[in-house]
């Protein structure tokens, strides 16, 4: 009995490490600072993260609203900039219960995932955490459909993260 009792406790501790490396390894995206930043670096280039994004998006039935090139704006400016193209996406039933909460929310809705390349090349995904935004406009009766969001955020961002 004692035999038994000791494995079940070991399978017990490697079940919950490997729990443990499950989510540490999810985690993948992470504020750089308490700015509430979140980035993913991607594993594909630019145009084809764009691609995936805007397909997961109309997969999971999500309204795209718009995909602005700040890259192209800033060249018709005459101003040089690395690759930048903003995508704006939400789904409404879920997104308008934060501006409920707090009309001031609407600066951070609908969702904006930016994607980005640095002087390495590397693209990155880019959003702002929606714990942090609940933060910015003092709404603590919406933890749930926070939480829900950022599921569906990193859900999405994960289409990018693999060749």
């Amino acid at each position: 009995m004692t035999g038994r009792l000791a494995a079940r406790f070991a399978n017990f501790g490697l079940s919950l490490l490997l729990v443990f490396v499950v989510l540490a390894a999810a985690s993948v995206a992470r504020a750089d600072s308490d700015d509430g930043i979140f980035r993913v670096k991607s594993a594909v280039p630019m145009a084809e993260a764009i691609s995936r994004i805007k397909a997961d998006i109309a997969g999971k039935g999500i309204k795209f609203f718009s995909e602005i090139d700040q890259s192209k704006l800033a060249a018709d400016a005459g101003i040089k900039l690395r690759p930048s193209t903003l995508l704006v996406f939400g789904n409404p039933p879920l997104g308008t219960q934060f501006i409920t909460s707090n009309p001031n929310a609407g600066l951070d809705w609908p969702v904006r995932l930016l994607l980005t390349q640095d002087d390495n090349g590397d693209v990155w995904a880019v959003w702002t955490d929606f714990g942090w935004i609940a933060k910015r406009h003092n709404i603590g009766d919406r933890a749930a459909q926070f939480e829900m969001a950022t599921k569906v955020v990193g859900s999405i961002t994960s289409t990018i993260t693999t060749k």
